[in-house]
């Protein structure tokens, strides 16, 4: 009998050889990618300078709306990264096997979401060189943040959920990286060779990664439910009409992990495409996504129910008032296109062929982003527009400047996940190939 090990997927070599292949020298169209991107994101800082040169009066606030586009966009970003959280700690807890070719995509796509949202506080703040007296810090005016105020909690909020990130997918990266450092030459072998930290794959080396990435995995878990509920705390504390609910927390969380897995599946789609990952990211791993997709969909639909319905059996007479305002007045064709984007749309995942079908995947995908964005728009926007008292009463009218502005975040979010691919694996090599059959087991099979 042949000593070769049967055929029927990837080796153990071709898992290394396959990752390695997508750090390779960049071609025509990723550069062109870049190079929009790049242009894109240039006008954003362009725009930024500019509002910092005119003052906050260029992105169009007026009151009562001082929340507007930079808040709703910053709650959306901070939702997008708890599927990164999600996919890399919850379901490594539960040993969803599943989820090993697509969690490094999701935990850079964390990474980067939660530094493009901490871009909106200093944005939205305007001045932004003062965003150090936050920061709680004995100093010698004696100056100490107002612990009230939610934009102190969303610093917290952000720098716990940050560092806690970038410490698990860092700490998740050493075993690859030293893969690829064995499979490089030249300068790449030595930067890959400061970056592994003398990994060497030893038993003791093997005991402690395990130990330590199953801490880290345990602490990141609660934040997936801490932190968008902290985010939340932002408006379900205030006494505004359509804010003041017990419901925000969990019915924020849903909606990041709504948006969040989204956004992975918008990411990995094209990656799977461009570097022929087929063998890894199979049509298996779609359709758990999608499914995951359906279900906090419905959960979301419920979620809406009871708003109505609360507002309306609570007698509340401002409660209801806000819930027509935001139905049928100025901002209702935002209303009832998140309606759509976030109820209508994702039902087509109830067909298996749907869900396992790339195009469809991609666009409901997109279309859940945007009914996500439009989501946190018709909490904030809206519901500023038609507070208490009448005269109070405004419609908020978008400026270039922030809208570039936003255009140019998500650009941002682009580049850096674009550098991410050509510098890093993004497939997780170790957990790619603890899926796979051991070579000794099928060469004892061929025999």
């Amino acid at each position: 009998m042949s000593d070769q090990a049967p055929t029927s997927g990837p080796s153990f070599a071709d898992v290394n050889r396959d990752v390695a292949r997508t750090l390779s020298a960049p071609g025509n169209l990723y550069f062109a990618w870049m190079s929009l991107v790049g242009l894109i994101l240039t006008a954003g800082i362009l725009a930024w300078a500019w509002q910092i040169w005119i003052g906050m009066g260029a992105s169009g606030k007026r009151t009562p709306q001082m929340w507007a586009m930079y808040i709703t966009t910053f709650v959306f970003w901070i939702g997008i990264g708890h599927a990164g959280t999600l996919i890399s700690a919850v379901l490594y807890l539960f040993r969803a096997r599943w989820r090993t070719s697509i969690y490094r995509g999701a935990e850079a796509m964390t990474v980067f979401a939660v530094m493009t949202a901490g871009l909106f506080p200093l944005i939205h703040a305007g001045r932004m060189w003062f965003a150090y007296w936050l920061l709680p810090y004995p100093n010698q005016r004696y100056l100490w943040p107002n612990f009230r105020s939610p934009l102190v909690w969303d610093v917290f909020a952000i720098s716990t959920y940050l560092t806690i990130s970038v410490v698990f997918f860092i700490v998740g990266l050493f075993p690859d990286v030293a893969a690829i450092r064995d499979e490089s030459t030249g300068w790449k072998k030595k930067i890959y060779s400061v970056l592994a930290l003398g990994w060497e794959g030893s038993d003791s080396q093997w005991r402690h990664y395990l130990r330590a990435y199953g801490i880290l995995a345990a602490l990141a878990t609660p934040l997936v439910l801490s932190v968008h509920s902290v985010v939340s705390w932002d408006f379900a504390m205030t006494l505004i009409p359509g804010w003041h609910s017990t419901l925000f927390a969990p019915f924020f969380v849903n909606g990041a992990i709504f948006s969040g897995f989204a956004m992975v599946l918008v990411l990995i789609l094209p990656m799977r495409y461009h570097f022929n990952l087929y063998d890894y990211i199979k049509d298996k791993h779609l359709e758990a996504m999608a499914k995951l997709l359906l279900v906090t969909s419905l959960v979301l639909t419920y979620f809406y129910v009871c708003e109505a319905f609360t507002a309306w059996y609570s007698g509340d007479v401002f409660e209801k008032a806000s819930l027509f305002a935001r139905a049928t007045k100025q901002y209702a064709w935002s209303f009832w296109l998140m309606y759509f984007c976030n109820c209508v749309s994702p039902l087509v995942f109830f067909r298996k062929r749907a869900r396992t079908h790339v195009p469809t995947l991609f666009a409901v995908s997109v279309i859940v982003l945007i009914g996500m964005w439009f989501e946190r728009f018709n909490i904030i926007v809206p519901g500023l527009a038609h507070d208490f008292y009448p005269y109070t009463w405004g419609t908020y009218i978008p400026t270039v400047t922030d809208t570039t502005i936003i255009v140019g975040s998500f650009a941002w979010f682009f580049i850096l996940f674009l550098a991410f691919i050509k510098v890093l694996p993004s497939l997780s090599i170790v957990e790619v190939k603890e899926t796979l059959p051991h070579p000794f087991k099928n060469r004892k099979a061929a025999h």
